[in-house]
């Protein structure tokens, strides 16, 4: 039964033409599926619709070749051909009762046209982000004359695939953001004062509601505020007046803050709901609904936020990726059935390794249609074989909690005192306190299932196995931070002397923690480097963080974490050196080369802690299959491996594979679609 309090979500809200059945609405985001995987990406879309999202938003959508942003997967309608693929997703989305709307862009300064090989046109002549050796082209009134033409068909097409609401996007790497920030240096009626930098937005919304016709909805998705100190636009002093100039022109506006990094900062960074303070007055300049984000979770604060009249609808990426059902779950009153969004970005890497949408908590994200896979529906059974899950990580936790609900008899063993695995103890490290979801959601699922025993303080040997005579062993048993420097940079153990003394994150999130001056090299490049080295410096230890990799944590670029990370370093008097691997130890010094030129460098430290590569604890497995194979384990058929057991990885990874395992256990014929290129068409 759902409390009361949040009945005001589940009102019914009307966007121009259309109507919303209730007030959750997924905002455009990025999958690594759009166009070259439609199948993938219609299926996703229309789970969120089934968990009750009311309206479902496309990714970013190119209106002509000459915003091609490949390599980057995404959308666009260029010509009709691109129709049928976004069609499938409409359809999806419409055969559960919601809204599908489309993310209408042209790129400036970010897209080089590696693809068509177009000349990028943008506000001012300038390069391209990045290092791409490629200008952009100052835009003449014959080329905003095109664009707005450009954009008008693809409005066209969006109707024609059936499309509710057209979203005129004025984000940080689109056209009409780029002409209303005060960084726009124009002279002619598109530059100067406010009025003039908006008038390309005035009139990209003019042609999208000609194209759409008086059946589709038109929104605006813009930045408030740039959070580029004075040269940007600031919601205080042009952003809301923005706003109030354009405040009847769209059917909802659709707010954000920053660049990407900006709008969706992780966990380590940033609380829930931190984009409030930007929104405040917004509707006060408006009567168009409202839709803003801020990696929502809570239904409380959401219903908050409606209530006072901050946002009409409450705006989510993040949180409808972790749990495309959280509407539904609020809706009946299910709370502690929420897969909260735990802000590790993991799913945002997946736009920049072009592939399918992953997710830490959500492990079935980016396979509803390539595996089948449903987040809230798993097969029953095969038979009444037993398993016995050794190690409650992430992995074993997922993998217990998935065969328990298909029906399976599971005994879930950990040799510690508490579940977890890693997940406890990571979550300990600075910033890291939110990825314990992780373990408590599992936790809170498998205690409902009369099916899954759990043992604690269960540390099981080879006898203790065989005793309890299962049908299958399933090994979740981690992995351990290694001592001898084998990494990415190095394939031998490192000449390490007896000093400076070695230390490994298991060794400080355990409580054997060094002291003085110490050097914590990162071969690892994700994230476990630098919040070791956040921790130790937070203890009053002098903290030099070396990394052979040309950036610290250089994986975060990928998690859009990475200047922060390096920020924060900073503030936390953390000397970073970069290009720089680790070759030995010698006396009381780290023995260091360049990784480009081969110089040498030694450095001084009191200890050092090695942040490489990790073990997999496989000595249990090695010994069951020994037995197996020698007809010695009884009734024992099969030991499997799954997890950082099987090959370390990071945490999504861990889910995943737990998660797999229970999917395909007595599955003899597991899905694996692959959309296919069709030479005949």
């Amino acid at each position: 039964m759902r409390d009361p309090r949040f009945d005001i979500l589940f009102q019914p809200v009307q966007i121009g033409p259309v109507g919303a059945r209730n007030r959750f609405y997924q905002t455009p985001h990025c999958n690594g599926m759009g166009n070259l995987r439609p199948q993938a990406h219609a299926a996703m879309r229309g789970i969120k619709a089934e968990g009750g999202w009311a309206v479902v938003n496309t990714e970013h959508c190119s209106v002509h070749p000459s915003g091609d942003l490949m390599p980057e997967v995404l959308q666009m309608l260029w010509d009709d051909g691109d129709i049928p693929p976004l069609a499938l997703m409409v359809e999806a989305v419409h055969e559960h009762g919601s809204l599908a709307g489309v993310q209408l862009a042209y790129p400036a300064y970010y897209n080089a046209n590696r693809m068509t090989r177009d000349v990028p046109l943008g506000p001012m002549d300038r390069p391209v982000s990045g290092h791409h050796p490629v200008q952009v082209r100052a835009m003449d009134k014959s080329d905003i004359k095109a664009l707005l033409g450009w954009w008008k068909a693809a409005a066209q097409r969006a109707r024609k695939a059936g499309f509710d609401i057209l979203n005129v996007d004025s984000n940080f790497s689109t056209i009409a953001f780029q002409f209303i920030s005060p960084r726009n240096q124009r002279t002619d009626e598109y530059g100067g004062s406010l009025k003039n930098r908006v008038r390309l937005l005035k009139e990209l919304i003019e042609v999208t509601r000609e194209g759409g016709g008086d059946a589709c909805a038109v929104s605006v998705r813009l930045i408030i505020d740039e959070l580029f100190g004075p040269e940007g636009l600031r919601a205080a002093e042009e952003g809301i007046e923005a706003i109030g100039m354009l405040a009847e022109l769209p059917d909802l506006w659709d707010l954000v803050v920053g660049t990407w990094a900006d709008d969706s900062p992780t966990s380590r960074f940033a609380a829930e709901n931190d984009h409030e303070p930007f929104m405040v007055g917004i509707k006060a300049v408006t009567t168009k609904p409202v839709v803003g984000v801020g990696r929502f979770t809570s239904p409380d604060t959401m219903a908050s936020l409606v209530r006072r009249g901050v946002l009409d609808m409450i705006g989510a990426a993040r949180p409808s990726i972790a749990d495309p059902f959280l509407p539904k779950k609020i809706e009946e009153g299910r709370y502690e059935d929420i897969r909260e969004c735990i802000g590790c970005n993991i799913c945002v890497s997946s736009h920049f390794a072009m592939t399918n949408l992953r997710c830490t908590q959500n492990p079935t994200m980016g396979e509803e249609w390539r595996r089948g896979w449903h987040p809230e529906r798993i097969a029953g059974k095969s038979s009444n074989a037993t398993v016995l899950v050794i190690g409650g990580g992430p992995a074993g936790l997922e993998c217990a909690r998935a065969l328990g609900e298909r029906g399976y008899g599971v005994t879930l063993a950990e040799r510690e005192s508490r579940l977890g695995g890693r997940v406890t103890l990571e979550g300990e490290l600075p910033g890291l306190r939110e990825w314990l979801r992780v373990r408590d959601w599992r936790v809170t699922q498998i205690d409902k299932l009369a099916n899954v025993g759990v043992y604690l303080q269960s540390d099981l040997g080879i006898a203790d196995i065989l005793e309890f005579d299962a049908d299958e062993v399933v090994l979740a048993t981690g992995s351990r931070w290694r001592r001898d420097g084998i990494g990415r940079a190095a394939f031998k153990p490192l000449a390490l002397s007896s000093g400076p003394p070695v230390f490994t994150p298991d060794d400080v999130m355990g409580g054997n923690i060094p002291s003085g001056r110490i050097i914590v090299y990162d071969d690892d490049h994700y994230y476990m480097g630098a919040v070791i080295a956040e921790k130790l410096a937070v203890a009053g230890n002098e903290i030099t963080l070396v990394t052979p990799a040309a950036d610290v944590s250089s994986f975060t670029v990928n998690t859009l974490e990475n200047i922060r990370t390096a920020k924060r370093l900073h503030e936390r008097g953390v000397v970073m050196v970069t290009h720089k691997a680790l070759v030995g130890t010698q006396d009381d010094q780290a023995l260091l080369v360049d990784a480009r030129t081969g110089a040498g460098e030694h450095r001084e430290a009191d200890a050092l802690v090695l942040v490489t590569a990790r073990l997999p604890r496989t000595e249990l497995f090695t010994a069951l299959t020994a037995r197996i194979e020698e007809r010695q384990a009884g009734r024992l058929r099969r030991v499997s491996r799954i997890g950082d057991c099987e090959a370390p990885a990071a945490i999504f990874a861990a889910v995943h594979s737990g998660h797999r395992f229970a999917q395909e256990f007595e599955n003899d014929h597991p899905i694996l679609r692959r959309e296919r290129i069709n030479l005949t068409a």
